[in-house]
């Protein structure tokens, strides 16, 4: 017997769970690709996206990619063989984003940040510093490592840049953060940022983001490694409509971002979605941390103004005897309660799991989420205290 029947619950650090208004506005025909209405609707997507990055500055182009291809997008257009970049990894991704850029020629310093928390802007400054023939092109790093939760403090990095006075592009993965959390793409210097479709935006994976600030549009194109493709001087700018997307529209997600982003800036608005997160991050944070009395589990970043709140990495110490550990709770979970919790990644693999908390989320989702964890938990045979309480309080509070 399976208490699994029923709406099953994605509690993955994305894809998110998308909104039935979004699914059910693909659900339409292809119109023409070359003129009228749908032209008019992506022109509008333009002022949505810069507002949801919170910039006037930077503007975007939209990819038919994921994240690693808005990645490789940002290398194409600004770097030359033999270019250097500089990235700051506290979990995974920042050097995935390197190493991408290194598979085409440019030659990168990966610096291990560690797996608990922020990258130290003091580090980054004193390596500036040394830099004194400026090889470093850009300083790499993500908003929000999703495999370890780490939050990095964005306008912290910027100020190590320019206390060393160095002229390094400040290039920001967001794909996890985006739409989530508070990010200020004009405030905080932010030169290019990256984006995705899959998790803050609600939208189906299938288009990746990148927004180019004015140092960065200068810069472009003056490399040797930028490709048709990639190019995203046509998609920014076109001549026609055919060349925004190098090709056929990926008209369907167009009109599930133009949905997504209709509930996101207009409907919601972008400052109480950071908000919402925030309070259901924090009721996350409160029920983990009440688990964690019993021993078995903990938070995996230590430092509270560093964690994220768009994904939570819980580390599993208690959780060793033989078919209890986290991957047979997230096989009890999904097959017995129809909860599917994301498994740690990475270095992380086999000693954590983590709880997804981006977009599309509400009080009784994150409540199901606990509630059906904890009652995994107890199903191996962890006594753990319960975080339901602690969890709700701060739901109450928050509402």
């Amino acid at each position: 017997m399976s208490l699994s029947h029923g709406r099953e619950f994605l509690s993955i650090p994305g894809p998110s769970v998308m909104p039935d208004r979004v699914l059910n506005a693909m659900r339409q025909g292809s119109p023409s690709i070359y003129d009228g209405w749908l032209v008019e609707m992506v022109e509008g997507l333009t002022p949505d996206l810069m507002a949801v990055a919170r910039t006037k500055k930077a503007r975007p182009a939209i990819y038919i990619s994921n994240g690693h291809g808005a990645w490789e997008a940002t290398a194409s257009n600004l770097f030359s063989r033999g270019d250097k970049v500089l990235a700051l990894d506290n979990g995974r991704f920042a050097a995935g984003w390197a190493g991408m850029a290194e598979r085409m020629g440019v030659k990168t310093e990966v610096s291990d940040e560690g797996l608990r928390g922020p990258v130290d802007p003091n580090r980054l400054e004193e390596r500036l510093r040394k830099d004194t023939a400026g090889e470093i092109k850009a300083v790499l790093l993500v908003h929000v490592d999703t495999a370890s939760s780490a939050a990095n403090d964005i306008p912290a990095v910027r100020a190590a840049i320019d206390a060393a006075g160095h002229p390094a592009l400040l290039m920001v993965d967001c794909v996890a953060s985006l739409g989530s959390m508070p990010f200020e793409t004009d405030a905080w210097g932010v030169d290019v940022m990256v984006g995705g479709s899959q998790k803050g935006l609600m939208t189906p994976p299938g288009l990746g983001f990148v927004w180019v600030g004015e140092k960065a549009w200068a810069m472009s194109g003056n490399g040797d490694l930028v490709s048709t493709y990639w190019d995203w001087r046509t998609r920014i700018e076109p001549e026609m409509f055919y060349q925004r997307f190098c090709g056929t529209a990926p008209v369907q997600h167009l009109f599930a971002l133009r949905e997504a982003l209709n509930m996101l800036v207009h409907e919601e608005g972008i400052e109480n979605a950071w908000a919402r997160h925030k309070v259901l991050a924090d009721a996350v944070r409160a029920c983990v941390s009440a688990w964690a009395e019993g021993g078995a589990l903990e938070l995996n970043v230590e430092r509270p103004e560093a964690r994220s709140d768009v994904v939570t990495t819980i580390l599993t110490p208690g959780m060793t005897a033989p078919g209890k550990g986290p991957q047979d709770l997230r096989e009890f979970c999904e097959g017995k309660l129809g909860l599917i919790l994301g498994m740690g990644i990475g270095h992380f693999g086999g000693r954590a799991f983590r709880i997804g908390h981006m977009g599309h989320v509400n009080a009784p989702m994150i409540m199901g989420t606990l509630g059906a964890t904890e009652a995994g938990l107890h199903a191996l045979g962890y006594d753990v205290p319960t975080g339901l309480a602690a969890a709700a309080e701060v739901i109450a509070k928050g509402a």
